[in-house]
């Protein structure tokens, strides 16, 4: 194999189009993972680090897997050690905690059993408690962009670890911006599912009924493949419930916050000018856009830790801590310990509940077929500042995501360009625990990813433009084409899907093709490629009637692009035409 050019930012598209072609394989990404580990070990990254001897079981499997029909065949990432892995300690950042799990937690074996590479074991701030990143005694993860500041917690390793291009995604957890705040600070997407969306058994508690496994990755197109491959009920799991994600789509409305956000720390200016510019783009997309009060979300973040849910961390971990007190960290046993505080009464427990009650049907009426975004952190701190002031600089990053899961919502970080040099802004979209389609609709033409400079340079597609992948009556020549016309659209390339698509013939006047993805079987389907303006997709989208909508489409060889899909309901009854091919061979439409 010819030499390889590496880039610094590892991403499942630019691996699958080397793999597929047979210009790559998984060995040679595994030994510069190794390499890249040991380049940075001095940034305190792992706890249990990539090596071969852990990593080769995982390569053999491989062989016995087609990656044609694996969507994460081959594509590493990192499991934050607080999620287990099977024959990997699993310490949650404390060595006496340490215990060795003798099987995968549940969101971790189903994304190896879609071909994907668990490399190692990431730092995190001991036991999950803390938004910093420096409370680990196996070392403060320094910030992958400039490391004197601080990566942000609890899921620090997992962040940098991607940054850094040791993964191509990770997995963190979130309780109060874990899965966000590391996300801003390191310039990444943080995607948080729906409480009980993804599968937490495995996974040691921070609080329970608040946790969330996550995922880090340099793009929303790899966060969703993960969620794709994460997402379902595991009926095992108690906190597990069924969240079926919907095809992406746009809200009815953008809510922006009425008052300007509190920034802080050395930067405060920068990120408040960051913030504008994004509070700008945003404006830009040609949604509905509504100034609303969000009292609500601040009054509902104050909870959680002043309120009796830290009491649930004790209920989780306070036996240990009580046996153990010289293991953990003075500042993470102070607030572990706060949960015993005789002020935590039942009645208390239940008043909280009811008030949180009460924002929570606040946050419905007010976010229902809205998205809201919010900074990711108002400010960020070097690493020696947050040793000054370990509390008050933790509790000042979690100011904009500690509402989040206490209001069971979803949500995903985002970059929203740099605060100054090397220092990324982040900013997060919010919408209700059924509506996370929503945050793929906007963040996707925020990010406007069908840019991404992994893309060939015969396959540019022009800034603000996004990629649509067509397989029926938008194509050239049948009588929606004038639709895509009429939003700006113009045709790109043909393409083929992966090898995983049913086709068939919906049952409509006129009849339509659906595409519907399978999880065995099926067959690679011939489409188009279209180059849209993002500012024309809402509109464009209102113009598609169910059961089809717009989600994403994996093409033959390995891209991930919107495009047309169905809902599998539809299929009953329908006529199965994956065998023309594509819709334009069909015989009679």
């Amino acid at each position: 194999m010819a030499t390889t050019e590496w880039p610094a930012k590892l991403t499942a598209g630019w691996l699958r189009r080397r793999y597929l072609s047979g210009a790559l394989d998984p060995e040679q990404v595994i030994r510069e993972i190794i390499r890249r580990a040991a380049r940075d070990k001095a940034m305190n990254i792992w706890i249990e680090p990539p090596a071969d001897a852990q990593i080769r079981p995982y390569l053999e499997a491989l062989s016995a897997m087609n990656p044609q029909e694996y969507p994460l065949w081959g594509i590493p990432f990192a499991v934050k050690d607080n999620i287990d892995v099977k024959g990997l300690p699993t310490t949650a950042a404390c060595p006496e905690f340490a215990y060795l799990p003798d099987q995968d937690a549940a969101v971790v074996a189903r994304l190896v059993a879609a071909g994907a590479i668990p490399v190692g074991k990431s730092n995190l701030d001991q036991f999950a408690t803390g938004l910093v990143g420096v409370r680990s005694p196996y070392g403060e993860t320094h910030n992958a962009l400039r490391p004197e500041y601080i990566s942000g917690g609890s899921s620090a390793g997992s962040a940098v670890a991607v940054a850094r291009g040791q993964a191509v995604f990770s997995l963190g957890t979130d309780t109060a911006g874990s899965g966000r705040v590391p996300a801003a600070l390191n310039g990444l997407v943080g995607y948080k599912p729906s409480l009980g969306a993804w599968p937490v058994r495995g996974v040691v508690p921070a609080c329970a009924s608040l946790d969330c496994v996550t995922v880090f990755a340099h793009n929303l197109e790899d966060a969703l493949a993960v969620d794709r491959a994460a997402r379902g009920f595991d009926e095992a799991d108690p906190w597990s419930r069924s969240v079926k994600l919907q095809p992406a789509g746009l809200p009815a409305k953008l809510l922006l916050p009425e008052a300007p956000p509190d920034f802080y720390g050395p930067h405060a200016d920068e990120y408040r000018q960051a913030w504008e510019r994004a509070e700008a783009a945003v404006q830009a997309l040609g949604l509905p856009v509504e100034r609303v009060d969000c009292t609500l979300f601040s009054e509902a973040a104050s909870i959680l830790y002043d309120g009796p849910w830290v009491a649930e961390r004790w209920a989780g971990l306070g036996e240990f801590v009580e046996k153990h007190r010289e293991a953990v960290l003075p500042v993470t046993e102070s607030i572990l310990s706060s949960g015993a505080a005789e002020r935590h009464t039942a009645a208390g427990l239940f008043q909280a509940m009811h008030r949180l009650q009460r924002y929570k049907r606040e946050a419905e009426v007010l976010l229902k077929g809205a998205v809201l975004m919010l900074p990711t952190c108002g400010g960020t701190w070097k690493r020696e500042q947050v040793a000054v002031n370990p509390v008050g600089a933790n509790s000042d990053m979690g100011r904009y995501t500690n509402h989040c899961n206490l209001l069971d919502l979803s949500a995903v970080a985002v970059p929203a360009g740099e605060v100054a040099d090397g220092l990324p802004f982040g900013i997060t979209l919010f919408a209700l625990a059924d509506s996370e389609h929503l945050l793929a609709g906007v963040g996707a033409q925020l990010l406007a990813e069908s840019s991404s400079p992994e893309v060939a340079a015969d396959d540019v597609v022009l800034p603000g433009m996004i990629t649509l992948a067509v397989c029926g009556l938008h194509m050239r020549g049948f009588p929606l084409e004038k639709q895509m016309l009429e939003h700006g659209a113009r045709f790109w390339q043909e393409a083929r899907t992966a090898p995983c698509y049913e086709l068939v013939k919906l049952q409509t006047v006129p009849p339509k093709p659906g595409l519907l993805r399978q999880a065995e079987g099926g067959g690679s389907v011939e489409l188009e490629l279209w180059q849209m303006p993002v500012a024309s997709l809402g509109s464009f989208a209102s113009l598609i009637p169910a059961p089809l909508g717009l989600g994403r489409v994996t093409l033959a060889d390995g891209r991930e692009v919107t495009g047309f899909i169905c809902e599998g309901y539809a299929a009953a009854g329908a006529e199965n035409i994956t065998a023309y091919g594509g819709w334009r061979y069909l015989p009679v439409h």
